[in-house]
């Protein structure tokens, strides 16, 4: 994954902690499971799917 996702992530899981549409227990949980998360074998298959997303995404852009 990217450093511009992680920031963009992470700015978000921030802005909605902030505004109170999340608390900060689950904003802790969201963050440890990504965290967990990208040490498993998950994390391959995971990225493939966003790298391809982020691929074909771009290729729409004129």
């Amino acid at each position: 994954m990217t450093v511009s996702l992680v920031l963009l992530f992470g700015a978000l899981l921030a802005f909605l902690l902030k505004v109170g549409s999340i608390k900060a227990g689950v904003c802790f949980v969201a963050v440890m499971f990504g965290f967990l998360l990208a040490s498993t074998g998950a994390s391959g298959p995971i990225n493939h799917a966003i790298d391809g997303s982020a691929h074909t995404i771009a290729q729409w852009h004129p």
